[in-house]
C-alpha cells in the first residue's frame, strides 16, 4: 500500500510537470518551432506512408492475434510473449481512445493547418480524429514502450532513447507541434505502464 501511495505522488507530480511544460511549449514554443522546420518537413512526408498508424495498428493486431492463437494452441507462450501481446492491445487500446475522444475533445489543428494560416488555438469539443493534439503516434509507441518499462525495467533507458527519437522526428517532420509530443508521450507511457502494472498483478496472483 504504502508502494502504491508512492507512485501515485510520484506520477501526480509528473502529471503537474508535464502539463505546465506542454501549456509552456504551446503558448510560446509550438508555432516558432513549426515554422523553423517546415520545409525540412516537407521533404520527410514520405515517411508518413511507411510509419503511418494505420501500418503500426495493422502490424499489431497481427502481432497479438498471432501470440493469442499460439497461446490457444500450445496452452502457453514465454512471458516475453505474454508481454508483447499487452503491450500491442495497451497500444491499440490507448490509440483508440486517444482518436476518439481526447483529439476530437481538444480540437487543436496540426501544424500543416497552421503553416496555411490557422490559428493555434484550443477548440474544445470541435476536433475530430485528425486533430494534433495529443500525438497519436505518441500515444502508439508510449504504451507500448510503457509495458516494457513496467516489467522489464532493464528496457527503460533503450526505450526512452526511442521515444525521445521518435518525438524529434515527429516535430522535424512538422506532423506535430512539441506540445503534441509531449501530451502524447506521458499519456502513452501512462497506459502502458497501468496495463504492465495489471499484467503483473495478475501473474502474481495466478502463480503466488
Amino acid at each position: 500500500m504504502k508502494r502504491f501511495a508512492i507512485e501515485v505522488r510520484v506520477w501526480l507530480l509528473s502529471f503537474v510537470a508535464c502539463a505546465a511544460l506542454t501549456a509552456l511549449c504551446f503558448a510560446k514554443i509550438d508555432v516558432p518551432v513549426a515554422h523553423h522546420v517546415w520545409r525540412v518537413g516537407r521533404h520527410l512526408s514520405s515517411l508518413n506512408s511507411a510509419f503511418g498508424a494505420t501500418v503500426i495498428l495493422t502490424l499489431e493486431s497481427a502481432v497479438a492475434l498471432g501470440l493469442v492463437v499460439a497461446r490457444l494452441a500450445r496452452g502457453h507462450i514465454s512471458r516475453f510473449g505474454e508481454t508483447l501481446a499487452i503491450a500491442c492491445l495497451a497500444s491499440i487500446c490507448a490509440y483508440g481512445i486517444n482518436d476518439s475522444v481526447l483529439k476530437p475533445f481538444f480540437g487543436i489543428p496540426s501544424p500543416a493547418e497552421v503553416m496555411q494560416g490557422t490559428r493555434h488555438a484550443v477548440n474544445i469539443a470541435m476536433g475530430f480524429r485528425y486533430s494534433s493534439f495529443p500525438s497519436g503516434h505518441m500515444v502508439l509507441a508510449g504504451a507500448f514502450a510503457g509495458v516494457f518499462m513496467r516489467l522489464y525495467r532493464a528496457s527503460i533507458k533503450p526505450l526512452s532513447g526511442l521515444l525521445l527519437l521518435a518525438a524529434v522526428l515527429l516535430v522535424v517532420g512538422d506532423w506535430h507541434f512539441i506540445s503534441d509530443v509531449i501530451a502524447g508521450t506521458f499519456l502513452g507511457v501512462t497506459a502502458g505502464t497501468l496495463a504492465g502494472e495489471g499484467w503483473a498483478v495478475h501473474v502474481s496472483s495466478r502463480y503466488g
